[in-house]
């Protein structure tokens, strides 16, 4: 597979991996839509001036999308990727909640891809020349959680009672993860920035594994959300192309 070379090419390429999936009523398409709400966001930004620099950031927003687009490929393929996006992908096979698959693939493209992708933008560069960028991207990101916890809603109305996890706040398991998960981005590529050559490979392959583990956690959450997570699984919709359908909205 090519990579992408333009937003508007990565783009394409989501709504080619929405619609196949509406066809197959894949659950890999729940990410795939949150994935494109994200990018459009981005591109956005980019063309209203948001960034200090918006062709950095455009070339940071397709070398991360190509990381995810790769994995994707992968998964077609049969062929090995990120032990992070294997379980992410793995589990699309099982019905857990749509914010299981949708947490899952936020923490193996952000945790992971998003750090790799800064330090790989910024390569033979100052890595702190982009933070201030590097935080609004992520503010684009953020933004996006306030639509996701409606649209959940209104696929399930028992998703409010999300209200009552970990935080107090109705956006929590996802804000909470998002938080998370930007902080260990950037923490990863600043150290991503600092390794030499020969254990670049290593260090992201034991950066990946730490995030699998994050990944087994939220498949198996502790003993309270996971029977909350139970009974908004009962009254989540059971046709997967329809969810699909109302999340590209």
């Amino acid at each position: 597979m090519l990579p992408a070379k333009t937003i508007a090419e990565v783009i394409a390429r989501l709504d080619e991996i929405i619609n196949e999936s509406i066809a197959k009523k894949s659950r890999l398409g729940y990410f795939a839509c949150l994935y494109r709400k994200m990018t459009i966001a981005v591109q956005k930004g980019i063309n209203d001036g948001m960034f200090t620099d918006g062709a950095r950031m455009e070339k940071l927003d397709v070398i991360f999308a190509n990381r995810y687009l790769n994995a994707y490929y992968c998964k077609s393929q049969n062929t090995a990727t990120t032990s992070s996006w294997k379980i992410a992908f793995d589990a699309t096979s099982q019905p857990y909640t749509v914010i299981q698959h949708l947490l899952l693939g936020m923490n193996a493209h952000i945790n992971l891809d998003l750090g790799v992708a800064a330090a790989e933008t910024s390569k033979g560069l100052d890595i702190q020349l982009m933070k201030k960028d590097f935080d609004l991207i992520n503010d684009v990101i953020g933004s996006l959680i306030n639509i996701v916890q409606k649209d959940l809603e209104e696929i399930c109305l028992p998703m409010k009672m999300l209200a009552y996890i970990d935080n107090k706040s109705k956006e929590s398991v996802i804000n909470f993860s998002i938080t998370t998960a930007r902080n260990t981005a950037w923490a990863n590529a600043v150290g991503l920035s600092t390794v030499l050559p020969t254990m670049y490979d290593p260090y992201v392959k034991t950066l990946d594994s730490k995030i699998a583990i994050v990944a087994n956690n939220i498949k198996n959450p502790n003993f309270s959300q996971s029977f909350l997570l139970r009974t908004i699984r009962a009254f989540e919709p059971t046709d997967v192309g329809e969810i699909i359908k109302f999340l590209k909205d």
